[in-house]
Order: C-alpha cells, then structure tokens, then sequence
C-alpha cells in the first residue's frame, strides 16, 4: 500500500493490485458502516445503504432540528460502469465453455472449425474476459505507469494469437481473471474483516430529551445528554452509568468474553453490549471522541504504515517488471544473431512465456494481505498493531521493559497480611478496622474497607478524628481505636513490636483502648498473569528483561522475584526511566517499553516498540504507543510476538514460493521447455497459493 510520506504515492496508486489493497485502508469509518458490510459482493463503493434501516417500533427518528428524517432511496450500486447485478464469474465462465468447446473441436477436425471462424470463436472467448486487461493496460500509459501485469498480459496474449496460438492465449487470459477473482476474493475478506470490526459501532441511539425517546445518529448526541440502552444493544457513546449495577459485554472492545459489572458513576464506553436491564448513560464524549472511535481510526491507519518487507517489493515489483520486458525483447532478437536455424515465431513464443511467467503479482499482492491478516488477527484478540513495519519490529526483540503499577500490577491497594497481635482475634482486628476506616477516603482506607466487606456493617462508629499524615481516631462499637502508622502510634504512646518498622509494604497498625491489637499490609497486587507473562517471554526467546518503577525501592525488588524478572530498579522518575532505556539501546539491545501512563510517554516514545497497556484507560498511551494492548493482561505481548512470527513466516513463505517457481518456469520457458500452461501455473498458481497461505494468518488461534 502507498506510503503518504513517499515520492513515489502517485506510481503506487497508478498499481492496480496496490489500488485495490489501498481501498481496505483507505475506506473512511463513515464508509465502512453496518450497512457498507451487507453489500453484495463484488461492489467496490462501500457506505452505500442498499436496504431500509431498522427503526425501533414507537420511536420517532429526527435530525437535530426536531424534524422528522424520511429515508431516501438509495442509488444503484455500479462498478465501473459495469451492471451491478451480473456475477462476476457469469463472463469467465462462458469464456471457459467456448474454450473447452473450440479445444475439442479442435481435436476431432471438425471441418467448419477452421479460418477465420476458428479465429472469430477463440476471439470472442479472448474478448469476455480480457477488454479489461487490456483496457487497463491502455489506461495506464498515460499516468507513466507502463509496466505492469497488465501490459505483460495482453503482450503475451495478443501475440499468442499473432503467432496462431488462439487456445493458449485464451487460456492464459481466462486463468488470469479467474485468479483475479480469487484475489478480489481476498480482499474483499479482509475488507470485510474491517467492518466486521466496524459494524460494533452503534448507527443509532435513544436520546432522552424533554421527557421524550428519540432516535438519533450518535454524531448528533451531544455531550451532557442521556442516552437509553436497551438488553442486546450496543452502547453508542462513552459516559458514565446514571443508575446501576449493569452487566455488560466488552469482548468487541478487549477480546475477553467474561462481562464486566459496573455501578453507578462507572465509566461506560462506546461499543460494550447491555446484557441485563435497561439502562442510562450520561454521554461524557462526542461520537469522534469515544476511545472506540480512536481504536478504529488507529487499525484504519495501521494499514497504511508499511513494513520493510513491503517496500522492498513495492520498489522492486517497479524495477523487476521493465527489465523482464527487455529480457523478453532481446529472448527474440539475440538469437537471431547466434542460432544457425533462427525460427522467428519459435523465438517469440518462447518470449510470450517468459512475460507471463514474469508477473510479479503473487508478490504484489499477498504480502501485503499477510501484513493486512497480522493487523487483523491480533486486533480480535484486543492488541492494536499502528502498522505492519512494528509487525517486524516486534518478532526482532531480545529485550522488554515494564513499568510495575498498572502494568505487571493492577494499580489498586488490596489488603495482602492481616498480623493480628497475640490475644486478638483476626476477625475482630478487621471488623473494628474496617467500620473506622469507612469515615475516610484515602486508597489505603478504602481498600482494607473493600476487603472487610460486609463484616463491618452495622458497627457503630462515632467521634472520628482524622489525624494529617497519621490516621484515625475514633469510638468504634464503644472501644477507642487507632488506625494508622507508625507514627500514630507513637504519638499517642502507644507500643509495639519493633519489627514491625521492618514492613515493606504499606500498613495500617491498629490500637484498642491504648494497646496494640495488630496490623495490616495493603499493596498493589501482581495482575493475575503477569508471572505467566514474564515465563512466556523469557521462552519466547527475550533474553533480558527489565521492571522499572517510581515506587520505593524495596517493594520494587519483592515485586520483581515474586515474577521472576532479574533486573528491576526503583524510585525513578520519567527521566531516569528513559536514562536506562537509552543506556540499553546504546548496548545493542532491540527493545520495547511498556508502560499504561501519560508519565511513561517519553519512555514508549524511545523505545524501539512502545507498548501501552490499557488502552481503553489513557489517551495519551494511543496516542504516543505503537502497540496498544486493550486488556491490561501482560501476558499479550508474547501473544503480539507470537502474531509478529507467524506473519513474518507467512510472508517470507510467499516469497520464496513466487521466486522458486518463477524461477524454475523462466529458465524452462527460456530454454523452449515451458509452454503457456507452465506460464499459467507460474503466474496464476503460485499468486492463488500465496493468496490462501497469506489469508491463513486470518484463521489462525494465538
């Protein structure tokens, strides 16, 4: 696909296979809709609405005027000038009949099957399926776009039928467009894999506006409004739950299957299905702001972003091709001057071979539909690559760098020791803690409160005192009660156990009626698979891995040999993280940075592959990262590296496929031991192969 940012955009658009793989990328959000993905197939403009758009029963759809919109019929849908209800395949295979029919009449000798109406029947069957290619070719020399396949097509077909080869210059043009199809086949997949995608944007929402429901296009809700969500619909716009719980499917969003239960206040995003009861959403985004509207800009955008691979068959597709030409010209005219029985029509068939056998469209196309199928298939699984170039960039990693909180840590306190002190019972030191610490809301508070739970309802809580930097103080169910640390304790003379100053983590020591009862350790917990992550990794071939932090140090250190990763470094700033990552790039190292925040953006910015996690959460992590992983799980980066490996398999696969076998047929059809047919399966078979193979990617489980 074209690069924006080369000299040569107006050659490569001027390349039809290029063109057609440009039009998967290049499709706008407001083309590929819902409806743009229920097209017949075959129709090259998407966005054309060719049916009646569902409208829920007793709702009154308006524009922004309050008027009433009346549905206009849709224009008929053309391509190219062409009837949009013929099959495409209808002309090949009449093309087809006539070529089998005149081939045996041909073998048997019928006697009317000769001359000129032999020539007139092969002509028509030439006809049906390549005025196009021919067409094509005309087409365009004036652009300066010369040598391409569709010159080296209708070259070596009309020259076969100068030369009285009407079967075989037939044939090499019917397989042509057949495998034409096949191709417009595949990329008709992975446009449709596109609005597959697309279609988890909402086209209309319920807006409740002056105690009425009406439906409107979600680009003309505003921001303040209230939106209504039915069981089984798709939320349209990012807000926040008026009125919970609801149960909702994020799968579209970040590829997990388990629903997510959100209260009241929570925040809802554009895409998540209502699963349960009716709800309410106050809209806090306009439609081209929602972080689902970002996503999908940013995988619309990745196509365009080509790997290295890519460019250098693009530029050596535009090399490859003219000197084919001259070769095919001077396979005809060199040997007149050394062969003794020079045949001129011999010399030039064996040219109109090697053209066939030339075309390079095997490779044109199918690696950039396997770049495309890399795109897609770690999309589904909720990673966004920002283009194919970061494809390779990923699998050539030996070193990853991980921020902790949020990204190996779930960024939240959680209870993680209840040390209660001889003589006091650990439910007793939670329930007098948690029903005093339900008077704060500090994340310390709140999290030993969430792992109370329901123990401490109903206790009675009078007298609170919060204490700047200390804690609390207050009467809990008639006992006074201290929560706090160290230093609370020490204010109020009370003693405990020296080894408790020894606690790494963060804690709340407790005292009842001035004796110490105990405490607690509150820490951000490692997510559920980040151990698994750094196993993987470390398998999958990266040799050094590295946790920075700005955490203390010391929880840093526990944090890293509870995972397994052996180098971490804590009580950093953005700048010193950025320091150790451009100390390892100046060694050699070929690394990625992960990180969730706006504080980690110089660093994801430096690193070879910058990774953010959580994409949902941070706008600036989209924005400034080349890979977004959408779940928050670690363990998807060596499922983006596992992506990375078997598309870079897939298209260098393709590539030795096309070279071996092209050519092997150049050297035969050079030599006169290759006829059209060898050129057929050369040209044809090898860029069917490649087609299926690239597809492949699409189908496979990571």
């Amino acid at each position: 696909m074209p690069d924006p940012t080369s000299p040569d955009t107006n050659d490569e658009l001027n390349t039809a296979k290029q063109a057609k793989l440009e039009n998967v990328g290049a499709l706008s959000r407001d083309q590929l809709t819902p409806d743009a993905a229920a097209e017949p197939e075959g129709h090259d403009v998407p966005g054309h609405d060719h049916r009646a758009p569902h409208r829920p029963p007793g709702k009154r759809v308006v524009n922004l005027a309050g008027q009433p919109v009346i549905a206009s019929p849709a224009p008929a849908p053309t391509r190219d000038g062409d009837d949009a209800g013929v099959n495409p395949y209808l002309l090949p295979g009449i093309s087809l009949l006539l070529l089998l029919t005149g081939l045996a009449l041909d073998y048997y000798r019928v006697g009317f099957f000769a001359g000129y109406v032999r020539l007139a029947w092969y002509a028509v069957a030439f006809l049906l399926v390549g005025w196009k290619v021919i067409r094509s070719a005309l087409q365009s020399i004036p652009s300066g776009n010369v040598f391409n396949e569709f010159l080296l097509m209708s070259l070596a077909t009309l020259g076969a039928f100068a030369i009285g080869e009407y079967p075989e210059g037939v044939a090499v043009m019917l397989f042509y467009t057949v495998g034409e199809l096949f191709q417009d086949a595949a990329v008709n997949r992975a446009k449709r894999s596109i609005r597959a995608l697309l279609e988890i944007q909402a086209t209309e929402v319920t807006v409740l506006r002056d105690g009425q429901a009406v439906v409107l296009d979600p680009k003309q809700v505003a921001v303040g409004d209230t939106i209504e969500v039915k069981p089984g619909e798709k939320v349209a716009l990012d807000g926040t739950l008026v009125q919970g719980p609801a149960s909702l499917n994020t799968a579209a969003l970040t590829g997990e299957s388990v629903p997510q239960t959100k209260q009241a206040g929570e925040p809802v995003l554009a895409g998540m299905v209502n699963l349960e009861s009716l709800i309410q959403v106050a809209v806090t985004a306009g439609y081209q702001d929602t972080k689902l509207a970002k996503i999908l800009a940013l995988v619309q955008d990745a196509v365009g972003r080509k790997a290295k691979t890519q460019q250098f068959i693009t530029k050596f597709a535009k090399t490859y091709t003219p000197i084919v030409v001259l070769l095919a010209a001077l396979l005809v005219a060199v040997p007149y001057f050394v062969v003794e029985d020079y045949v001129f029509r011999d010399w030039l068939y064996r040219a109109l071979v090697f053209l066939v056998i030339s075309c390079p469209c095997a490779l044109v196309v199918s690696i950039p539909l396997g770049y495309f199928g890399g795109i897609g298939a770690a999309s589904r699984t909720g990673i966004l690559f920002k283009g194919s170039n970061f494809l390779d960039a990923m699998r050539e990693l030996d070193t990853v760098v991980m921020d902790k909180t949020g990204t190996l840590t779930q960024g939240v306190f959680a209870v993680q020791q209840v040390q209660p002190a001889p003589g006091t019972a650990p439910e007793q030191l939670l329930r007098l803690l948690g029903a005093l610490e339900t008077k704060s809301t500090h994340p310390i508070a709140k999290a030993v409160v969430t792992h109370v739970g329901a123990a401490a309802a109903g206790v009675a809580v009078e007298n609170v005192e919060e204490i700047a930097g200390h804690g609390l103080r207050g009467r809990v169910d008639g006992r006074d009660v201290l929560a706090g640390n160290t230093k609370l304790l020490a204010k109020f003379r009370v003693a405990y156990p020296p080894e408790v100053d020894q606690v790494v983590d963060s804690i709340v020591v407790a005292a009842v009626n001035g004796q110490y009862a105990g405490y607690l350790t509150v820490a951000d917990a490692p997510k559920e698979d980040a151990a698994r992550a750094v196993q993987e990794l470390k398998a999958d071939g990266i040799t050094k891995l590295v946790m920075l932090s700005g955490d203390k140090d010391s929880i840093v250190q526990r944090v890293a040999t509870a995972l397994g990763i052996t180098e971490a470094h804590g009580g950093l700033l953005p700048e010193d993280k950025a320091r150790y990552v451009q100390q390892y790039k100046d060694a050699g190292h070929k690394l990625a940075f992960v990180g969730d925040g706006v504080n980690d953006a110089p660093v994801v910015a430096l690193a070879d592959v910058g990774i953010a996690m959580g994409g949902l959460g941070s706008d600036a992590t989209i924005e400034t990262a080349d890979v977004v992983i959408q779940t928050d799980h670690p363990s998807k980066i060596a499922t983006a590296r596992r992506i990375a490996r078997a598309t870079h398999t897939v298209v260098w696969q393709n590539i030795w496929l096309a070279f071996a076998v092209k050519g092997v047929v150049l050297a035969l059809g050079a030599g006169g031991l290759a006829t059209m047919w060898e050129a057929v399966f050369a040209d044809v078979g090898v860029a069917l192969l490649a087609i299926l193979n690239a597809v492949r990617i699409q189908r496979m489980r990571f």
